[in-house]
């Protein structure tokens, strides 16, 4: 099972970070001195991806300018003496492909998957939400991609959540558990209130999926109301035979779809950074509130 290509869907409008999303795309918002979406794409990376299927709109050309070379800031640099400040950038981008796929209306994301559909052929493949920043030792895509070889099937990334968070998350209901760490699936709620939670394990945003979800999507699709979800197409495949696991991916996940959630992300992984962690901490030693505020 050779797995190669990761689908990113990323043509959201990012109503949450408004206004600052009106002109930048909110997978372009900076954790640190990087966009969100690098910290995405370097984790596939770090897992053995070299193919991308990016699901953008009309608005996130700033996504595929940042992903291609720039010989005129490189001239620049060069002459300066700054090449190491886009370096490793170059070396992503050279190592890497990406097709852009416009998704013409923001109509779920299962549809947004859907649309990679010729793109994939009979082969699994990740899929990656950008809102979800995982870090941890051994890449989070490929805990999953083990696991996937491990059981010959789909398989989603989990994580335990409070009762009362699960209304809002997909939240799996476990058929079998096979490890501490792993379980397989035998149904999947989205959004349930938490005295109709099958479990506290909520859905998060990576997934290695079989080729067969293209099929559970054309199933549902005449069904979908307003979205065709990705969950209701997992649950298709389910009913209809298919062997589909759930694990809990080791590590620390951020959530940046929300302006507090990449503030954490920012002070989290700063703490991590061989260049800002003694800063930070230095700041929380102190009046956290002054040092914040600057000398004024």
């Amino acid at each position: 099972m050779a797995i190669s290509k990761v689908v990113i869907p990323a043509a959201g409008l990012g109503t949450r970070f408004l206004p600052e999303t009106k002109a930048i795309p909110k997978e372009m918002l900076p954790i640190l001195n990087k966009p969100a979406i690098q910290y995405i794409v370097e984790e596939a990376v770090q897992s053995g991806i070299k193919l991308f299927l990016m699901i953008t709109s009309k608005e996130k050309n700033a996504i595929a300018n940042h992903f291609d070379l720039s010989p005129e800031l490189n001239l620049f640099l060069q002459e300066h003496g700054k090449q190491a400040l886009v370096a490793g950038l170059d070396k992503l981008i050279r190592t890497t492909q990406f097709t852009y796929i416009r998704q013409p209306e923001p109509l779920g994301l299962g549809h947004a998957v859907y649309m990679a559909r010729h793109s994939i052929g009979k082969e699994y493949f990740g899929v990656m939400l950008p809102d979800d920043i995982m870090v941890s030792q051994n890449a989070g895509l490929a805990q999953l991609i083990a696991v996937a070889h491990q059981e010959k099937a789909s398989v989603l990334a989990v994580q335990e959540v409070p009762l009362e968070k699960t209304a809002s998350y997909g939240v799996v209901s476990i058929k079998k558990q096979i490890s501490p760490n792993l379980f397989q699936i035998n149904n999947l709620v989205e959004k349930p209130p938490s005295k109709d939670a099958p479990s506290n394990l909520a859905i998060v945003g990576r997934y290695v999926l079989s080729h067969k979800i293209f099929d559970s999507l054309d199933a549902i699709k005449p069904y979908a109301h307003d979205e065709l979800q990705l969950t209701d197409a997992i649950a298709h495949m389910l009913n209809n035979g298919e062997k589909v696991f759930a694990y809990k991916l080791q590590g620390h996940r951020y959530d940046v779809g929300t302006p507090m959630g990449l503030i954490k992300a920012n002070i989290g992984i700063g703490l991590q950074h061989p260049e800002y962690a003694s800063e930070i901490k230095k700041m929380f030693q102190t009046n956290f509130i002054d040092a914040l505020a600057g000398d004024l």
